[in-house]
């Protein structure tokens, strides 16, 4: 049998094993030339592998030559890649899914060696998992012990959810990929459910009518027409500075969002860079900002000395920012009042459905809104009311008539 050349690779069969190793020289990604090892259950299977990394390392692919676990590279990802690049709040909810769901559930893999198989069937057993127990939903493993009302309450995650779950993986491995940690994202051959995108409740036009006058007594009441005439979000609200409203030529800049992050609250930019706008302030918004800037006035009256000067529109009776959680203290009375059980961001939704069911062009709605592709102006907020649909369907059967 000729001799094998200098590279070509060499297969044996593991002693005492049904087994064959296959040991090959390639460029890997720490820049040496070394002899990597791969394995199969028969010859023409370790030779394929063998084939495959000598292909790859005539394209000038690097063949990874990490060890590193999940765990280990994930809390690496987040420190020198996500908290470098992304936004604080991104950072916060990156890092609860890989601390909640990713090293737990993917954490003693190995980065190299991680297949589309492990992230699938990982995927499937939490999306069903009860996030009571943690224990699934097979009946016959309920703990009673796990709820107060003595059985499982099968809670599960939403879709949404585990797209998110999914989403973060993806974009750690994507990462992994750029840095030559590993060939290819074994997350992308991996497809999880749409998730259900919830529009939301929303009001009609004489609801919001007796949300404005039920919330004109209140010191917060230019912050509701904000939300339900400009459709402006929670953090744009609390982070808008005067100098950003221009009362004379009636116009507002939205460049700021307000939030809580790792136990701080943060002045930072918007959303994304479409949330940064400059919108132009109907009659309303405008009698409304007048009325709260004389009220914010008296406030720094009385206030004297425990005032702190912020700048903001918005602010607690001492000038200091309103923590994002705590606007519910105003809310929550306020819709109580009216019967009503919507959520604040419902304000938002509002104003877009009404814009729309206006007839207001999706993509006016969406530079008003601060969307960041149309298709969100669409498909999660975009719904013709009932009253539409049959003005709709009665114009269409007159014509089929």
């Amino acid at each position: 049998m000729a001799k094998r050349a200098n590279g070509e690779g060499s297969i044996t069969r593991v002693k005492g094993r049904d087994l064959f190793h296959g040991r090959v020289y390639v460029t890997t990604t720490s820049g040496q030339i070394k002899r990597v090892s791969v394995y199969g259950k028969t010859r023409d299977e370790v030779r394929e592998k063998i084939t495959a990394l000598q292909a790859q390392d005539n394209q000038g692919i690097p063949t990874p030559d990490t060890n590193v676990k999940m765990a280990e590279y994930l809390t690496y990802w987040l420190e020198a890649v996500v908290r470098e690049n992304r936004r604080p709040k991104t950072h916060q909810g990156y890092e609860s899914v890989v601390r909640v769901h990713l090293i737990p559930g993917l954490g003693t893999k190995k980065l190299r060696t991680l297949r589309a198989a492990d992230v699938r069937t990982w995927l499937v057993r939490v999306a069903n998992a009860c996030q009571c127990c943690k224990s699934g939903r097979d009946a016959a493993r309920l703990k009673p012990e796990c709820c107060a009302a003595g059985e499982c309450c099968e809670t599960k995650l939403s879709r949404r959810m585990v797209q998110s779950i999914h989403a973060v993986l993806r974009n750690a491995l994507e990462s992994a990929v750029r840095e030559e940690l590993i060939v290819r994202n074994v997350a992308k051959l991996v497809q999880v459910p749409s998730p259900d995108y919830s529009a939301g409740q929303g009001l009609s036009v004489p609801q919001a009518r007796l949300l404005l006058k039920a919330a004109s007594a209140d010191r917060l009441h230019a912050l509701y027409v904000l939300a339900l005439a400009m459709g402006l979000r929670r953090g744009e609200l609390l982070g808008l500075h005067w100098a950003a409203v221009d009362l004379e030529r009636g116009t507002l800049i939205v460049s700021s969002n307000l939030q809580r992050v790792d136990g701080a609250l943060l002045l930072g930019p918007t959303k994304t860079a479409s949330s940064l706008r400059t919108l132009p302030l109907p009659a309303v918004v405008l009698d409304a900002l007048r009325a709260h800037r004389e009220r914010q006035a008296q406030e720094r009256v009385a206030a004297g000395e425990r005032w702190t000067e912020t700048g903001l529109v918005f602010t607690s009776r001492v000038g200091t920012p309103i923590e994002p959680d705590n606007l519910r203290r105003s809310w929550y009375p306020l819709r109580d009042r009216l019967g009503l059980s919507l959520r604040f961001h419902d304000l938002r939704h509002t104003c877009v459905t009404l814009l729309l069911d206006l007839g207001v062009p999706p993509h006016i709605v969406r530079q008003i809104a601060g969307h960041s592709d149309i298709g969100v102006t669409m498909k999660v907020y975009a719904h013709a009311s009932l009253d539409e649909q049959r003005k709709a369907l009665g114009s269409l059967s007159e014509k089929l008539a």
